[in-house]
């Protein structure tokens, strides 16, 4: 995003000088005259200062979302306009991402245009479907419950999330530190016993001459480590950006024993409870399914959610593909048909998301007890063979001085 340096008159001929920022000239002056000001000349900054260093889409951090719903929520039950709402969040807020994206939608609502048509500009701050429950509350009026809902909602999700990240984090650090240890004793212990063992003539058992192989590698070829782990890097990120190969990624993800019922059980309750949120805000099925279908995360369940969507366009149950896939579970599948049935979806999928986000407390504490001691015979084991290997010998050649 540029910075514009510009002079104008206000509504009242009163000049006025400024910054503003925008994507590019055009963009700047049309901004700038919602504003009521008319600009006389307008020029770029180009200087070092003022270019933007941004690594990537920066987004607004889930607690700092979260407080600012409830925030407006309570401001606008209170009875203070949706444009002064706004302008007061935009002063208090404590991240800077959000401070900025709300001074540009103070601009866009004091044009007099929708919440939701600003929010819209700002998809790294606003998801897809805060911007369609907004624009479903402006029709009805009910903004302020809309952003109720919208809090529990992220903070339910936020919570799932870091549970089944926590249940994960684990392994993947003892699995580093194993690592690490490895790598340390191949590369510096294992090559200083070997000049002990060469001087001996001692015959090395197997295991032994294997570890001194693996050091002299390691010593040797350490930079075919680090290119592997820069292109395994590289390939993950390749992998998640190409929609095909995320498929069989994300499906071998909920094949994986243990983590792949826990995680299919947090998408349960992510996918349930979103379409439960957007249901209740009166957001057209077609539409909820379009945004959970982008938002959901995982791809195997985006494809059942795509195919329940076009069922529902051929006047067909939105629950008969899911019923056929093996990602969704009975319950799921039943507890849409009845609900589909009754007239009250947006309820059962709400009972639905309660019991999934259950079962996901349940499921990271079993993963956690069940992960704990294999973790540790593996550290042990991979810490300990290297040891031994080196130990035993040592101890023949001691006997055989002695």
């Amino acid at each position: 995003m540029a910075v514009f340096r510009y002079v104008g008159r206000d509504r009242t001929g009163k000049k006025k000088e400024g910054r503003v920022n925008a994507e590019n000239r055009k963009e700047a002056v049309s901004n700038l005259r919602e504003t009521g000001i008319a600009v006389i000349r307008i020029e770029e900054l180009t200087g070092i200062l003022y270019k933007e260093i941004s690594l990537g889409k920066r987004k607004v951090k889930n607690k700092d979302f979260v407080i600012y719903l409830r925030q407006f929520s309570t401001l606008l039950k209170a009875g203070i306009s949706l444009v002064e709402a706004t302008k007061i969040l935009s002063e208090q807020t404590s991240s800077k991402i959000l401070k900025k994206t709300l001074i540009d939608l103070l601009h866009s609502l004091e044009a007099g245009k929708p919440y939701s048509d600003g929010a819209e500009k700002h998809p790294n701050v606003f998801p897809a479907i805060f911007v369609n429950m907004m624009r479903a509350g402006e029709a009805g009026g009910n903004i302020d419950e809309i952003l109720e809902r919208m809090a529990v909602y992220f903070e339910k999700q936020y919570q799932t999330r870091k549970k089944v990240q926590s249940a994960m984090t684990y392994p993947a650090t003892v699995g580093m530190i194993t690592i690490t240890i490895v790598i340390f004793l191949l590369s510096t212990v294992v090559p200083s016993f070997q000049k002990v063992f060469v001087s001996s003539g001692a015959e090395l058992p197997l295991i032994t001459k294997i570890v001194i192989g693996m050091g002299g590698f390691f010593q040797s070829f350490w930079w075919l480590f680090v290119l592997f782990v820069i292109a395994l890097y590289i390939g993950i990120r390749f992998i998640l950006q190409n929609r095909q190969t995320k498929y069989y990624w994300d499906y071998a993800l909920l094949k994986i024993p243990l983590f792949g019922a826990m995680l299919q059980k947090a998408q349960m309750a992510r996918m349930t409870r979103t379409l439960s949120s957007l249901f209740s805000s009166s957001v057209p099925i077609l539409q909820s399914l379009t945004i959970v279908e982008r938002i959901v995360g995982n791809e195997v369940i985006a494809r059942v959610v795509k195919e329940a969507r076009s069922s529902i366009e051929k006047g067909e149950s939105m629950s008969v593909p899911m019923e056929k896939h093996w990602a969704f579970p009975p319950m799921v599948t039943q507890m849409i048909a009845v609900g589909e049935q009754s007239g009250s979806i947006d309820v059962m999928l709400e009972k639905v998301a309660d019991f999934y986000d259950m079962e996901v407390d349940n499921a990271t504490d079993q993963v956690k007890s069940l992960i704990e001691p294999m973790l540790i015979v593996f550290l042990a084991g991979a810490v300990g063979g290297i040891v031994g290997a080196i130990a035993f010998p040592m101890f023949k050649i001691f006997e055989t001085v002695q």
